[in-house]
C-alpha cells in the first residue's frame, strides 16, 4: 500500500484542515477500495488498513463539515459506481447552488445518501461522463455549472484529475516524488511525504494525469484569483506557501 501510505502521511499533514473524519480511496488494476471513518487520520488507519488499500493511485480527504453535518456517510472521499465504472471524489470548499442542482437532479429521480454538497458534484461529473468522450471532459463540463468553491481531485479506473473552480477560493497544488504526481491543498501535504512542490493549479484549471503523463485543460479558466482570506489567517499551517505568500510571514505582516 505504498499510495495509500503516502496519501496517509499527507493527510496527518493536513489533519488541522478537519478533525471529524479521514477517508481514502485507491485504484488497483482498474478496482476501487476504499476506508473512511469519523475520527482523526492517526484512529481511521491503522497498519493493516493500509496494507488493505494497495493500488497504484490513492485520493484522500479529511473532513470538517460545512454543509451536512458529521455524520458517517458524509465521510469522504465519496465513491460511486456507474455505468461508466466507478469515480472517487474529495472536495474541499463550498458550493451555493446545492439546493437548486439538488433539486434539479431529484426531479430526474436522483437519490442521495448523503447530505452534502460534494454529492451533488460526484452526481454532476457522472451525468456529464454520460454525454461526452471522456472523464476529464466531464469535470471540465461540470465544473462549469458549479458555483462556489471547490478544489477536487477524481479518481477514475485510470485516471487522476484535479481541479479548481474558476475563482480559485481554495487553494490546491501539484507536486513530484520520483515518477509519482502528487497533488495537495497545501505544500506541507507534499513536503511531509518527501515530494518537490511543483506550482499551484491556476483558477479554474484541470489537471489530468494518466500513466504519469500530466495534461492540462484551461477551459475555465478566466485569470481572476479570489484566494479565501481565511486560509491565510486561520485555514493553512503557518510552513505552507499558498500563491508564492509564507503563510507564516502572511501572519507576521498582519
Amino acid at each position: 500500500g505504498g499510495c495509500a501510505r503516502t496519501a496517509y502521511y499527507g493527510l496527518y499533514a493536513l489533519q488541522h484542515r478537519g478533525q471529524e473524519a479521514a477517508g481514502i480511496a485507491t485504484i488497483n488494476d482498474r478496482e476501487l477500495s476504499y476506508h473512511k471513518d469519523l475520527g482523526l487520520v492517526g484512529d481511521v488507519f491503522d497498519d493493516e488498513t493500509l496494507e488493505r488499500l494497495n493500488g497504484t493511485m490513492a485520493v484522500g480527504h479529511v473532513r470538517y463539515a460545512t454543509t451536512g453535518g458529521g455524520r458517517r456517510e458524509n465521510a469522504q472521499p465519496l465513491t460511486l459506481k456507474y455505468v461508466k465504472g466507478t469515480l472517487a471524489v474529495a472536495h474541499n470548499g463550498n458550493l451555493v447552488n446545492t439546493p437548486e442542482l439538488r433539486t434539479g437532479f431529484e426531479y430526474k429521480g436522483a437519490i442521495f445518501q448523503t447530505t452534502t454538497d460534494s454529492e451533488i458534484i460526484a452526481y454532476a461529473i457522472a451525468q456529464e461522463r454520460l454525454r461526452c468522450p471522456s472523464v476529464e471532459e466531464a469535470v471540465c463540463r461540470a465544473a462549469s455549472k458549479l458555483r462556489g468553491a471547490f478544489s477536487l481531485l477524481v479518481m477514475s479506473p485510470e485516471k487522476l484529475i484535479a481541479c479548481r473552480d474558476p475563482w480559485g477560493f481554495r487553494p490546491l497544488c501539484m507536486g513530484r516524488k520520483g515518477e509519482a504526481i502528487l497533488f495537495a491543498s497545501e505544500s506541507c501535504a507534499i513536503e511531509a511525504v518527501g515530494g518537490q512542490v511543483e506550482r499551484e493549479l491556476d483558477p479554474g484549471e484541470i489537471v489530468v494525469v494518466r500513466d504519469g503523463k500530466v495534461t492540462s485543460i484551461q477551459d475555465n479558466c478566466r485569470g481572476l484569483s479570489h484566494m479565501c482570506i481565511f486560509e491565510y489567517i486561520y485555514f493553512a499551517r503557518p510552513d505552507s506557501v499558498i500563491a508564492g505568500q509564507s503563510v507564516h510571514q502572511a501572519r507576521l505582516n498582519a
